[in-house]
């Protein structure tokens, strides 16, 4: 049976969830989530939302602060239009209930922390657990609204377009999507398409990221015809905690922002011989200075102390992060707790307009998956979320703008085809290449990167994405070889954009190329996908 619908949404995190909710009221929503509604990267957020609330900052000092995170490479424009909407998105939120922090020092107020990059208190938080406190929030209306049809436990295949029918229009039709719970791929056909599936920090070995984070939007559009972009600009949070059970669980920037401090294993600070905002410096800069001093040292990791502050106030602003310190038998209150820097976020991604518009007509992409322009080549702590909520808005409001329903009756869309695949009996297989991917691209594509290394993450990306490929011809899907043969290709992708950069800028450092290229205007990588066999072949094209 084949499902139709207004608009389909793929993700269920910050992004997908608020433009569900604002197009809900006037027409059919069919919501895609991988697993269960919550499990993707907004409900680990800790930090917060920026926005320009207090009455001594200013949407200028915003936009300045993000253009200079940014390297040169932000799109003004861009960075204006997300600043400007930015309180009024908060208030949406406080409108749909979302509680806030409140300042014990100004009764009535909202308590606004700052983080690196930023030149004033402007991030407003739910202690620290803001993203818990959106997902929750979004989800409870989406849940007991009846215009929006849930489907958990189900992930995207691939995209439905005119171009894959035959059709002398092109556009996007909906989507091909597995039912993980019974194991068949249905056809989900839609009026408009929006991927809102986050990021693919999970090409990494280390990430903060949940399991879901497999740049399955990217990889789709791409193999849909659409442009991405900065793909090289891959965001690595400097402190998460460093312990074997803790799959790297994020230690949120406020707490550097409340005057944390990152020290060395003798107990000496180091981050002033790097930058002078010292913690407070971009992720960049301290991811990279933290990755110097382990390299120099031979030091498994760095510490970050706080525990020089009130032990009422950290247990008082950091609950969560309190509390799961101590399971890991670190109390933060009493000393120092171990970190090292994890693949946190990804800068680039597929290439939109003002309006979350990608290149094919009835395909939107917002939140992490795209690429606007926002966050150049690093993005500043706490705009991902605004980023979310200010372009789930736009989109919406283009949609509303457009005939929001499905293709005529006489477009056929084929039931999915098994006739000519079989069960698989090497799992192992899966299972080998995963790793191997992962490791290699911390290896030779992480926070330091050199000619010779990339040389040799695309050698070995290019085998793996030959025997996916063969694999995918003769199996069944599965969830999980959907999520490695997304991940190969988006890697592919990350090492021809690094590949191409032949400067150090941003979140992309190249020993080879260690100067910043200021010489010529700065410029965006961006890749167009090609007519070849080969997953990623592209045209590289500079903006």
């Amino acid at each position: 049976m084949q499902i139709s619908t207004d608009v389909l949404v793929i993700g269920g995190g910050a992004a997908g969830l608020s433009l569900a909710l604002r197009l809900a009221d006037d027409y059919s929503i069919s919501l895609i989530s991988k697993g269960v509604l919550k499990e993707g990267s907004t409900l680990y957020a800790q930090g917060g939302v920026a926005a320009v609330l207090g009455p001594d900052d200013s949407l200028e000092s915003h936009i300045t602060d993000t253009l200079e995170a940014g390297a040169g490479l932000c799109d003004e424009e861009v960075v204006r239009f997300t600043v400007q909407h930015g309180a009024e998105n908060i208030r949406w939120l406080i409108d749909k209930g979302l509680a806030f922090t409140r300042d014990d020092a100004q009764p009535g107020e909202y308590h606004l922390t700052r983080e690196g990059g930023h030149s004033h208190r402007r991030v407003i938080h739910a202690t620290d657990a803001t993203g818990k406190a959106i997902e929750t929030t979004l989800e409870k209306e989406v849940r007991r609204h009846p215009n929006i049809r849930l489907y958990e436990n189900h992930i995207a295949v691939d995209l439905i377009t005119g171009a894959k029918l035959g059709r002398d229009h092109n556009r996007c039709l909906g989507a091909y999507v597995l039912d993980r719970e019974a194991n068949r791929v249905r056809v989900f056909r839609a009026g408009q398409t929006v991927l809102a599936s986050g990021g693919a920090s999970k090409v990494y070995l280390y990430t903060s990221n949940p399991d879901t984070s497999t740049g399955d939007g990217i990889a789709m559009a791409w193999r849909a015809g659409c442009r991405v972009a900065n793909m090289e600009f891959n965001q690595f949070h400097p402190t998460c905690l460093y312990h074997p059970h803790a799959k790297s669980f994020l230690i949120t920037e406020a707490i550097r922002g409340e005057g944390g401090k990152l020290k060395l294993p003798d107990g000496a600070t180091f981050m002033e011989q790097f930058d002078s905002r010292g913690e407070l410096a971009p992720r960049d800069i301290v991811a990279r200075a933290i990755d110097h001093e382990m390299k120099r040292l031979g030091a498994d990791c760095v510490y970050l102390d706080i525990s020089h502050k009130p032990a009422d106030f950290i247990r008082e602003h950091f609950p969560t992060v309190y509390q799961r310190c101590l399971e890991f038998g670190y109390d933060l209150t009493q000393g120092p707790i171990p970190v090292v820097p994890a693949a946190h976020y990804t800068c680039g991604g597929i290439l939109t307009d003002l309006h979350g518009k990608t290149d094919l007509d009835g395909l939107y992409a917002i939140g992490e998956t795209a690429f606007t322009g926002l966050h150049g080549a690093n993005r500043m702590a706490s705009n991902s979320l605004l980023e979310c909520l200010v372009f789930a808005q736009a989109a919406s409001l283009h949609i509303r703008q457009q005939k929001a329903e499905n293709e005529p009756d006489d477009v056929i869309v084929p039931d999915w085809d098994e006739s000519r695949v079989t069960d698989s009996d090497e799992e192992v297989v899966v299972t080998h290449n995963w790793d191997e991917l992962r490791r290699f691209m911390w290896d030779y594509v992480g926070i330091v990167r050199s000619n010779k290394r990339l040389q040799r993450a695309e050698h070995r990306v290019q085998l793996l994405l030959s025997e996916i490929d063969e694999y995918y011809g003769n199996f069944r899907v599965t969830n999980d070889l959907l999520e490695l043969r997304n991940l190969a290709l988006v890697a592919g992708l990350i090492i021809r954009s690094a590949m191409s950069r032949h400067e150090s800028r941003g979140l992309h450092y190249n020993i080879d190329y260690p100067e910043r290229n200021d010489s010529h205007p700065p410029h965006n990588t961006i890749l167009q996908p090609t007519h070849s066999d080969d997953a990623t072949s592209a045209m590289a094209l500079a903006e």
